[in-house]
């Protein structure tokens, strides 16, 4: 296995790190995940570069990148969601994007063509990362290991309120930009209709 797809492997082994850590009742348990989440998000960039930049990009990587990247970020909204850091339909429109473009990406592939990451998409997944961070830091704030960041929060435009609602609506117009575009441009796919 190459270096890329070893990565890609490493970051869906960092998401039931990541996602273990939210979930069970430890000390440090958020402040632990926002270094796994932090790690696995790293991963995402450089395990696509250096497959281009050294030319080994294989089917296994074409199929687990962009489902590594799906699961990670699903994982995050959805743990958000279920501790009212978020609006359950702020996570349901992110799904409901992950879902469409993976169908689109389907029917192509069943066509014998493979359809590219666009620009857009990797911006809304750069959002998605700032947005799961800001939030995931801001309930590690009050553990021993990032209780040097509580400060930062009662600032109030870095509040919740302030910049906390910016990432999420943000992320939230790129998400489903993203998804319409995503559509339109690889609409000829769907001449048959």
């Amino acid at each position: 296995m190459n270096l890329p797809n070893k990565l890609t492997v490493s970051r869906l082994v960092l998401t039931v790190g990541f996602v273990a850590c939210m979930s069970l009742p430890l000390k440090n348990g958020t402040s632990v995940a926002v270094i796994l989440f932090a790690i696995a998000s790293i991963t995402d960039y450089f395990d696509g570069h250096l497959a281009r930049k050294h030319n080994i990009v294989t089917n296994f990587g074409k199929l687990a990148d962009p489902l590594a990247d799906k699961i990670l970020i699903a994982a995050a909204f959805i743990l958000l969601a279920v501790d009212r850091v978020m609006p359950a339909w702020i996570a349901i429109t992110v799904l409901a994007r992950e879902f469409f473009v993976t169908g689109i990406r389907l029917v192509a592939a069943g066509q014998g063509e493979v359809l590219a990451a666009e620009k857009l998409g990797k911006h809304k997944m750069l959002w998605q990362i700032i947005t799961v961070l800001y939030f995931m830091m801001r309930d590690a704030s009050v553990e021993p290991l990032f209780a040097w960041s509580a400060p930062f929060f009662a600032v109030e435009f870095f509040s919740p309120l302030w910049l906390g609602n910016f990432c999420i609506y943000f992320a939230t117009f790129l998400t489903l930009a993203s998804g319409f575009s995503y559509f339109w441009k690889n609409r000829r796919i769907f001449a048959d209709l």
